[in-house]
């Protein structure tokens, strides 16, 4: 069959690193083309080089068979190819009529022809059921709904080849079937879609073919029907994978972190978001907050580790009441936070590598004398941290972090955060972005430290790691614990109607 794109020898260096060595790749027409890799394998740089956002250093595209130039995203529109990149490109003080028309505006004598962009955005939306308030900003809406606007910019302009840069790394499972549910459509409509991911569950619902990317070679192309989830792991990683969470039993020790009648108000409602929740962690063992996004996880968690304050209620860290105490108090009594949200509460995205990996510690003598960091004492640890958890960067330890992939930005955090020997570890979203191996990774440096008597707090979105990796699931729905279930025995059906607020047990009850 032709190819509708087709990316001959492309090659793309930075400083330090070659993103993408001799890339070979082929897009036929009406079909879902994944691309596979781990974090930093090329797989974004190769879809911006697609988008005009970058220029290779060699290599060709070709459309239709013919070759194209594409300077940039102006170009890549004027050919049809549009992109979804990981970080929404969206104005939030726009509304989301605004976002979609930005660029491409229709205007009769300078007036901007809103009524017509209206009428169009609706129709489109009707079309591939991609509900939205096109008055609604895109400050006031869910990631998801900015998801659709960002579709929906592709649809606008007409765009025949869609890439999707990792669209499910900050979706809630509902949302995620949904997108798969759209994509399936605009490709029945006669699209066709480049999918970035590290999901091997993702490729197997929705692609047709798949090519992996390993340090920035090309691996192989496979036809998805063919491959097994193992055997696209091994391609990605370039070593046998396992898929399956190994978590020896351990023996509990006392009440490590101890939580009694937290409350949590919004502060710009005054409504309770987090209401009267208690529960406690033990050593050697992980407590896993579960719950649809939305449902006062991420209050929860703010209160837990300082970042914003409770109204009521009292933390307790190993005889410790911290519950009116700042952030560094709570490090330094023996909480690890890896946060939800790594760019904006994990990272300091302007400082380099180095820096980044002490934020926690720099204040103690062994990075600072009289107020001068240590140079070489900080450069050191870094190094050490860089190799012990693959952490990769262009520049090393002077690598500006901000320049980083999202899942080594992820890796970075967890070092600094796991090598502080926490007393408690409240890990949120800890394999949030990562390669199917990082994530093998993180997982046992989690059962590790459980096996080492540490208590560990997860808060998770994922159902698999949910089940895999906790001893103990806390279900929260509307600020309220409603469940406490072993997850040895609880179906994914029971957990997920608990999850929005039903009893399986007591409807099975009824049902009898």
């Amino acid at each position: 069959m032709d190819a509708l794109v087709e990316m001959r020898g492309i090659t793309k260096v930075f400083p330090g690193i070659t993103a993408n060595d001799n890339i070979n790749l082929q897009l036929r027409k009406g079909e879902i083309h994944a691309l596979l890799g781990e974090n930093g394998a090329g797989k974004s740089t190769l879809m911006s080089v697609l988008f005009g956002m970058y220029q290779p250093e060699a290599g060709s595209i070709f459309m239709r068979g013919k070759p194209v130039r594409i300077n940039g995203p102006n170009d890549a529109t004027r050919l049809g190819i549009g992109m979804v990149h990981q970080h929404f490109m969206l104005v939030h003080n726009f509304t989301v009529l605004e976002n979609i028309i930005l660029g491409v505006e229709d205007a009769q004598n300078g007036l901007l022809e809103m009524k017509r962009a209206r009428k169009k955005v609706t129709e489109i939306s009707a079309k591939y059921k991609l509900t939205i308030d096109p008055d609604a900003r895109i400050s006031d809406i869910t990631v998801g709904m900015q998801q659709r606007v960002e579709i929906l910019k592709m649809l606008y302009r007409e765009n025949e080849v869609l890439i999707f840069d990792e669209p499910t790394a900050v979706l809630t499972p509902q949302e995620i079937t949904e997108l798969m549910k759209i994509m399936r459509g605009l490709v029945a409509e006669g699209k066709s879609i480049l999918f970035i991911t590290h999901k091997l569950n993702e490729i197997k619902a929705v692609a047709d073919r798949c090519t992996v990317l390993r340090k920035g070679k090309c691996i192989g192309t496979v036809e998805v029907a063919d491959a097994t989830p193992e055997t696209l792991s091994e391609m990605m990683v370039g070593r046998k994978v396992s898929l399956q969470v190994e978590k020896p039993p351990v023996e509990k020790g006392k009440v490590i972190f101890d939580v009694k009648n937290l409350t949590v108000k919004n502060h710009a409602t005054g409504k309770s978001v987090v209401n009267n929740i208690s529960f406690a962690v033990r050593e050697g063992e992980i407590v896993c907050v579960a719950g649809i996004e939305g449902n006062g996880q991420s209050e929860l968690i703010h209160a837990i580790t300082g970042l914003a304050g409770a109204e009521s209620g009292v933390m307790v860290l190993d005889g410790d009441d911290f519950s009116r105490q700042g952030i560094r108090h709570r490090g330094l009594a023996g909480m690890a936070h890896i946060p939800e949200d790594r760019l904006r509460h994990g990272l300091v995205l302007d400082y380099d590598l180095a820096s980044n990996l002490v934020l926690q510690d720099y204040f103690e003598p062994r990075f600072q004398r009289n107020g001068f960091i240590k140079k070489g004492a900080v450069t050191e640890y870094a190094e050490k941290l860089i190799h012990k958890y693959d952490i990769r960067s262009g520049q090393g330890t002077r690598t500006i972090t901000r320049s980083m992939s999202g899942g080594n930005q992820q890796k970075t955090i967890v070092a600094r955060e796991l090598e502080r020997e926490p007393k408690l570890l409240v890990a949120v979203q800890p394999t949030r972005g990562l390669d199917v191996g990082a994530i093998e990774y993180i997982h046992a440096q989690l059962i590790k430290a459980r096996g080492e008597g540490k208590a560990v707090l997860l808060v998770s979105l994922e159902l698999d790691e949910v089940l895999n990796v906790s001893d103990r699931i806390l279900v929260i729905f509307e600020g309220r614990i409603v469940a406490e279930v072993d997850p040895a025995v609880v179906t994914y059906q029971e957990l997920g109607l608990y999850m929005a607020g039903s009893n399986p047990a007591k409807e099975a009850g009824e049902g009898a």
